[in-house]
């Protein structure tokens, strides 16, 4: 997958632009972000790619030592089924 990285935000856009999937979890303090919101576009789903987001945010959180809270149900989900990321969460 080609994601595009931005602040707070990990996402794939179409070649028009148009949002396909993305994964948001803003700062709730400088070492902290809040994982709240995975969206993956209906002509994407059961692809995987939610999954995809998901290790991206985590590997991004490792890379900058920051941990996470989990509002979005699928990023509570999905950690819950990786063991190997426990220490992400705050």
């Amino acid at each position: 997958m080609n994601f595009t990285y931005k602040p707070n935000q990990i996402a794939l856009y179409h070649s028009d632009n148009q949002l396909l999937a993305e994964v948001t979890f803003p700062d709730v303090d400088s070492n902290t972000v809040n994982i709240n919101h995975t969206f993956v576009d209906n002509s994407l789903r059961g692809q995987g790619i939610a999954g995809q987001l998901m290790e991206a945010v985590a590997k991004q959180l490792q890379s900058q030592g920051k941990q996470a809270v989990l509002t979005c149900s699928y990023a509570v989900k999905w950690f819950e089924n990786h063991k190997e990321y426990n220490d992400l969460i705050k």
